[in-house]
């Protein structure tokens, strides 16, 4: 009796193994698949970074420095920037939307909108809505820029928006009747959102009534900026909104 009692329990400790074998395999299974999933996922993101250039001539392999701006510089590989505006609608779909693009859109404007240097600038619509106007400027721009430089002119124009966005403003602030300006510390999404604003200012105002072409004038001021230069008027004005706010603290 014994005997086979033993026997018994051997055997249905082997059942029991062989059930539990095919549950443990799909557990391990399972814990692999994320694994692989996302090394996959990473080989076709570097492949796609290496095969993908911007305009089929530049690559978007390069270096963010800033530590803030990094989550909001979207640098997806894609050769003519141009999203037809199907996520316009969507909250903070500026930060899903390739930088370049973003460029793009800060050409598109109608002019100044206030005074600038004592002179308020009106294109009459020469830019307003012309999407692929803005990308033949930047596209030609870019070039200059690889000529004079020797560099990727991304790297370039990531260099120019990291020395020209301001960390400071001042923002006003109601105590009874009393309004004063107070110093405030500036998001990340701002700091992107004035410095391709600036940038986009610039080049309006140089190629205005002016013998320079608008690819010709986006090129210098972004050298200018990338150099962190003063005569650029993206730093010139990130300068004055941080003394503005120093002498508000």
């Amino acid at each position: 009796m014994e005997e086979a009692q033993a026997a018994a329990i051997e055997q249905s400790k082997e059942q029991t193994a062989e059930q539990a074998a095919p549950k443990r395999r799909r557990a391990a299974s399972a814990r692999a698949q994320p694994a692989q999933q996302a090394q996959g996922q990473q080989k076709k993101d570097i492949f796609l970074s290496s095969s993908i250039q911007l305009f089929n001539r530049y690559s978007y392999d390069v270096e963010i420095f800033d530590p803030s701006l990094r989550n909001y510089i979207n640098l997806r590989p894609i050769v003519y920037p141009h999203s037809f505006g199907r996520k316009s609608q969507n909250q903070y779909h500026k930060a899903n939307l390739n930088i370049i693009e973003r460029l793009e859109n800060s050409l598109m404007r109608g002019g100044t909108g206030g005074k600038v240097g004592g002179r308020v600038i009106r294109t009459k619509g020469r830019m307003q809505g012309k999407k692929l106007k803005a990308m033949n400027i930047i596209k030609n721009a870019f070039e200059m820029i690889h000529k004079q430089t020797g560099r990727n002119p991304i790297q370039v124009f990531i260099y120019a928006l990291e020395n020209s966005a301001p960390i400071e403003d001042t923002t006003r602030v109601r105590y009874g009747g009393i309004v004063s300006n107070v110093a405030v510390d500036i998001s990340a999404s701002r700091r992107l959102d004035v410095a391709l604003r600036n940038i986009g200012m610039a080049t309006v105002t140089s190629a205005f009534r002016n013998k320079r072409t608008m690819a010709q004038a986006l090129a210098s001021e972004l050298i200018l900026a990338a150099n962190n230069d003063v005569n650029s008027y993206a730093i010139k004005r990130k300068n004055e909104t941080e003394r503005m706010a120093r002498s508000a603290k």
